[in-house]
C-alpha cells in the first residue's frame, strides 16, 4: 500500500482531469467541474497543481478558451511512464485535506498509478515522488517572491531524485553569492515559492531556489537516508524558522475586502469584530515588527494600525521618509 501522509489533494480526481484532456481535448473550467463534481476554484486548484510538477497543462483565454494538453503529450494507466507517474505522484501531495471517508480511495488511486508502471520503474517512482512536497503555505506565510530560473530548478531536481550530491553558488538575504556542497533531501514548494531541503557537512540547512545563482550536479552520491518523511522534515525546519521570529500580537482595523490579504500573510488570528461600515477590527499575531510592518504596509489605506505603539511608529517614520523622498509635506 502507498502511505501518503496528511493534507493531500485526491490523486484519483488530478488523474481523472488529465484523462479528459487528453481524449476530449480542451474543456473549459467549468465543464470540468461538472465532470468531476467538484467547483470551478477547485480546478484551477487542481491545474495548477499539475502544471507545478511538469504535467503540461495550458490555459487559453477567450470566449471559446479552457484547458488542453500540449500538443503530442499523452498518457494512459497502461503507458504511464515514469516520469508521468512521479508528476501525478507528486501533485497528489498537494496541500488540501481528502473529502470525509475519501482516505480509501485516495490509497486505491495512488495504487493503480504505482501498479501501472514497469516492475522496475515502480521503487524509482516512488522514492523520488516522496522527495518533492507541494505546500500553500511558506516559512512565516510570507508573499512568494519569484521563482528561480527553470534550468537551475531542473539541476536541482535531478539530483535530488537520483540522490547525488549538489554544488550551488548561493546568495543568502543580506551577503555576496559563494559556493556550497550540500546534501539534497528533497524538494518543497511552499506558497509559489521552491525549498531545498539538504545537509551541508552533517547539519540542516534550507536553500530558496530562487536565491541559487548556479547549481553544478557533483555526480556523486549524495549522504542521505535511504527514505524520508518530507512533510515532517518540512514542518520541523519550518517550526524552527519561525521560531527565530518572536511574535508580535496587533490590533488592526482593516477594510471587509482586504481581510483575506491581512489573514493570509499572518501567523494567527486571535479575535475579528465589525468596526463600522465595510471594516473590521482584528487581533492578530505577527513574526515579529518588521513581518508586521511589511505586511501592513502592502495594504496602504486599507488598513489601521490601532496598537502597539512601536508598530504605529515604524509605520510613521516609513510614511515620513516615503513622503519626503518625493518631495510631498
Amino acid at each position: 500500500m502507498y502511505v501518503w501522509h496528511s493534507r493531500i489533494v485526491r490523486a484519483d480526481r488530478l488523474l481523472s482531469l488529465v484523462l479528459l484532456l487528453q481524449h476530449r481535448g480542451r474543456m473549459s473550467a467549468a465543464e470540468l467541474a461538472r465532470e468531476l463534481e467538484v467547483s470551478t476554484r477547485t480546478v484551477l486548484r487542481d491545474v495548477e497543481s499539475l502544471s507545478t510538477v511538469g504535467v503540461p497543462v495550458y490555459a487559453e483565454r477567450g470566449r471559446y478558451g479552457g484547458f488542453a494538453l500540449l500538443p503530442g503529450y499523452s498518457t494512459d494507466l497502461t503507458g504511464l511512464t515514469s516520469e508521468e507517474a512521479l508528476a501525478l505522484l507528486v501533485a497528489g501531495s498537494r496541500a488540501g485535506a481528502p473529502a470525509p471517508g475519501m482516505a480509501p480511495a485516495l490509497a486505491s488511486a495512488m495504487r493503480k498509478v504505482v501498479a501501472a508502471l514497469p516492475e522496475q520503474q515502480r521503487d524509482r517512482a516512488t522514492e523520488a515522488a516522496g522527495r518533492i512536497l507541494v505546500r500553500p503555505d511558506g516559512m512565516i506565510q510570507r508573499p512568494a517572491p519569484v521563482q528561480g530560473e527553470p534550468a537551475l530548478l531542473d539541476v536541482v531536481r535531478c539530483a535530488v531524485f537520483g540522490g547525488r550530491r549538489l554544488r550551488v553558488r548561493y546568495a543568502a538575504e543580506g551577503a555576496e553569492p559563494r559556493w556550497r556542497t550540500v546534501d539534497p533531501i528533497g524538494l518543497v514548494s511552499a506558497r509559489g515559492q521552491w525549498y531545498l531541503l539538504a545537509t551541508r557537512d552533517g547539519a540542516d540547512r534550507t536553500y530558496r531556489v530562487s536565491r541559487m545563482r548556479e547549481v553544478e550536479d557533483m555526480a556523486e552520491p549524495a549522504d542521505r537516508p535511504a527514505g524520508v518523511d518530507l512533510e515532517r522534515v518540512w514542518e520541523e525546519r519550518r517550526a524552527r524558522f519561525a521560531a527565530g521570529f518572536p511574535d508580535l500580537t496587533a490590533s488592526v482595523r482593516v477594510r471587509e475586502a482586504a481581510r483575506a490579504r491581512l489573514v493570509d500573510r499572518a501567523r494567527q488570528v486571535h479575535a475579528e469584530r465589525p468596526d463600522g461600515a465595510g471594516w473590521l477590527r482584528v487581533e492578530i499575531d505577527f513574526g515579529g515588527l518588521d513581518h508586521a510592518l511589511a505586511m501592513v504596509w502592502a495594504l496602504g489605506p486599507d488598513a489601521e494600525v490601532l496598537g502597539p505603539e512601536p508598530l504605529r511608529a515604524a509605520l510613521v517614520a516609513r510614511v515620513a521618509a516615503t513622503a519626503a523622498r518625493y518631495g510631498a509635506g
